[in-house]
């Protein structure tokens, strides 16, 4: 067992924070969280690029570059393996192992089920490595029709999936059901309707993503303090300090030595 899929635990499941920079990730890591996952909505907004459209390939390859080598154990959202072709994922998978990542996270689109699972078995071949998430999309985005979503899961575990997701599903009896009903660890998408932390850890859920919170939780603070500057009012909330966000990373920072200290500036 990798050290990755070890912190799937029953009782105690993973909640795995997405980053969609350099800052964001380091940020979380440096307040205690082992394992940072990647948002595809925050990497493709962040760019300029539609989300879920196979738009971010290089974007997401280049954000593992730069994360793969970080303090904690990188899981990386690529989306449907920005391909069709199963032999292309797998290759965009080895990519991925080779910077680092130890796991990647592969969603359906509610798209055929057996192109699905063919990606997820060449990823298998290319970069045995690599935990490999598969998520379905039949509540996020379909019916949440429970034969078809038990189907699909079934599919892509045969098909050598490390473990299941199937974000917006919120239901406690179905959520428990499929936990016990699979030998893999089941992944739920953190909905502030749902289950709680606790229930969901009861329920036998063994990972908990935040997927594009963050992100948007970010935006919101921003979007709230130029609001309140502009209307002449003192930002809430907290702030880090200027030096506690340049202290986050920058290439050149070798570990263990500080830079020098810059001339006094006003920072917020």
């Amino acid at each position: 067992m990798t050290a990755f899929a070890d912190l799937h635990r029953a009782g105690a499941p993973l909640l795995l924070p997405c980053a969609w920079d350099h800052a964001s990730a380091f940020a979380l890591a440096e307040h205690g969280f082992r394992a940072v996952g990647t948002t595809s909505l925050g990497v493709a907004a962040a760019a300029g690029l539609p989300d879920g459209v196979s738009a971010t390939r290089d974007e997401t390859l280049r954000l593992a570059l730069t994360l793969g080598s970080g303090p904690f154990l990188l899981s990386v959202d690529a989306e449907g393996g920005f391909s069709d072709d199963p032999d292309e994922v797998g290759r965009f998978a080895r990519e991925l192992a080779a910077v680092g990542a130890v796991g990647i996270n592969l969603e359906d689109g509610t798209g055929p089920a057996d192109r699905h699972a063919a990606k997820i078995a060449a990823v298998r071949s290319a970069a045995p490595g690599l935990f490999v998430n598969a998520r379905t999309d039949t509540y996020w985005s379909g019916d949440g029709d429970p034969a078809e979503t038990m189907r699909r899961l079934e599919a892509y575990r045969e098909a050598g999936a490390d473990g299941l997701f199937v974000p917006g599903l919120t239901d406690p009896a179905r959520i428990g059901y499929l936990a016990a009903h699979f030998d893999v660890p089941l992944n739920v998408l953190y909905s502030p309707g749902g289950p709680a932390l606790a229930h969901l850890a009861d329920l036998g859920v063994r990972r908990v993503s935040v997927g594009s919170l963050l992100y948007r939780r970010a935006l919101g603070a921003a979007l709230a303090a130029a609001a309140d500057l502009r209307s002449g009012r003192v930002p809430g909330g907290p702030t880090p300090p200027y030096g506690e966000v340049a202290a986050l990373g920058g290439p050149g920072r070798a570990p263990g030595v500080s830079r020098p200290a810059p001339r006094a500036r006003t920072r917020w």
